[in-house]
């Protein structure tokens, strides 16, 4: 087990880790995860007071509480911070540990956790995490769908080994392992006015019905950042976070959709959708971005 690193006034904590058994650092992990010890109990399928008993023997070891209890509600106390802190960075390197070991044998078993967009997780996902699965059948692939704006903070924490998503913030937590940039177009049905032809402006989406992202996803930022140095007013007829509802409104012939190839990747390849490139100086591209903890390597399974 690592050896415990805390504040230089925490004493005597890095003498306890030896002593800290496998089991308490998962029941620590799940209590602040759940948010109490009866639903990590429930998680767990342990007694909650077991689970109880392990966290007052820490508390004991170490001499301070690493729970505040106010109301039956459990919050962590600074020094309960620093204890999860490593309790999560033991449990990771554990679990890297037991998957290299594997990979060492030739097993290639592990687990990898993907936070992505409800867009992505929709779209490019699904053939990815299959080809993934046809190479490396014994590795657990979880796609978790999550805001952009939390996707940068679930790799941080440690829920999620990889993000991927677009235009996501620059933090010095995170590295960036990849980027792709992604043209928007018009997204219109086959036989459509503007199916035919190579490129269209978005003056000349404006003259339909627009079904548009909405406004807390980021390619909608950039749509109204380009409506707007374009000094065109914009009522959409529709708008929505859902990429299948957005789409199927297109089909229906509600209106066209202003979106990027990866959103309607299986709807073009069979034929239900077109995209037709939008050229305009004002429409920045969508850039793509896969990211991991800036600290630490990844582990086999997501390498």
């Amino acid at each position: 087990m690592p050896t415990f690193v805390l504040h230089a006034g925490v004493a005597g904590i890095a003498d306890q880790t030896t002593s800290m058994h496998a089991r308490i650092l998962r029941y620590l992990d799940e209590v602040v995860r759940r948010g109490s010890i009866r639903k990590a109990a429930e998680y767990l399928h342990v007694a909650p007071t077991a689970i109880n008993r392990q966290i007052l023997d820490l508390e004991a070891d170490l001499g301070a509480p690493v729970f505040e209890r106010i109301n039956k509600r459990l919050r962590l106390t600074p020094l309960g911070e620093m204890v999860l802190a490593h309790v999560r960075q033991t449990l990771r390197e554990h679990e890297a540990l037991r998957e290299r070991i594997e990979e060492f044998k030739g097993a290639r078993r592990g687990e990898v956790t993907v936070a992505a967009t409800a867009g992505l997780a929709g779209s490019l996902m699904p053939s990815l995490v299959h080809e993934f699965h046809q190479r490396y059948p014994g590795i657990i692939v979880r796609v978790v769908d999550l805001p952009v704006a939390e996707i940068a903070a679930a790799v941080e924490q440690g829920d999620a080994d990889l993000g991927l998503g677009y235009d996501l913030p620059v933090v010095s937590a995170l590295r960036t392992l990849g980027t792709s940039d992604w043209q928007i177009g018009a997204v219109v049905p086959p036989g459509h006015a503007l199916a035919a032809q190579p490129s269209v402006l978005l003056s000349e989406c404006v003259g339909y019905p627009l079904v548009l992202p909405a406004p807390s996803l980021s390619i909608r930022a950039l749509l109204d950042d380009a409506f707007a140095r374009n000094a065109i007013d914009v009522t959409p007829a529709a708008e929505s976070t859902s990429m299948a509802l957005i789409q199927r409104l297109v089909m229906l012939g509600s209106g066209i959709a202003l979106l990027n190839p990866l959103d309607i990747m299986e709807e073009r390849a069979r034929g239900a959708l077109v995209l037709v490139p939008l050229r305009d100086r004002y429409l920045r591209r969508q850039t793509l971005a896969l990211v991991a903890r800036t600290q630490g390597a990844l582990s086999p399974a997501a390498s």
